[in-house]
């Protein structure tokens, strides 16, 4: 059927009385990796990673900025342990929703239900994407690919969450910023 932009902005507007704002600093944790997530995530401003600890080391996966919507969804929707932590990058103002509320708006809004199922299918797409990446191109390559799809991640985010999220170290990524 394919939504109007505005048609969900507007729908969502009937139910922002559901969400609560907050001010939140750089750096803050919104979830830690194993907790139940209680809460989803609207972004007004400033940035948000995922990222989970592989033998110590932080392993960024993804990148929110405003206008998104973020949670742990399999902690979140099935109450179990969150596979990541959820960490704000700059200054965040955040709308935060209960898992209760969340699913009131998706009982009571079938524009919003097939609005949420589309973003769902698109963040599949988007993982399997970024996994057959992750396997078969160099780091050269997804760097490259990282600036033409996303400049917004290098212009705003450190070199070592993009570096972790290349799956390199700081350095390597230097050395590839040089050759171009």
């Amino acid at each position: 059927m394919g939504l109007n932009l505005s048609t969900v902005s507007k729908e969502w507007a009937l139910f922002e009385h559901l969400f609560r704002q907050r001010h939140v600093p750089a750096r803050e944790i919104l979830l830690r990796e194993g907790a139940i997530s209680k809460m989803a995530f609207y972004i007004e401003k400033g940035s948000l990673r995922l990222w989970f600890n592989n033998n110590g080391a932080d392993v960024t996966f993804q990148f929110f900025f405003e206008g998104e919507g973020v949670s742990s969804v399999e902690s979140f929707r099935n109450r179990q342990p969150s596979l990541f932590t959820i960490q704000t990058i700059e200054p965040c103002i955040i709308h935060s929703i209960s898992r209760k509320d969340f699913q009131y708006i998706l009982d009571h809004s079938p524009i919003i239900r097939e609005s949420v199922e589309e973003h769902s299918f698109q963040r599949l797409i988007h993982y399997q994407k970024l996994f057959l990446s992750r396997i078969k191109d160099s780091p050269e390559k997804r760097y490259k690919e990282l600036l033409k799809e996303h400049p917004e991640i290098v212009q705003r985010v450190p070199q070592h969450y993009i570096a972790s999220y290349l799956g390199i170290t700081a350095v390597s990524l230097s050395r590839i910023r040089n050759r171009r």
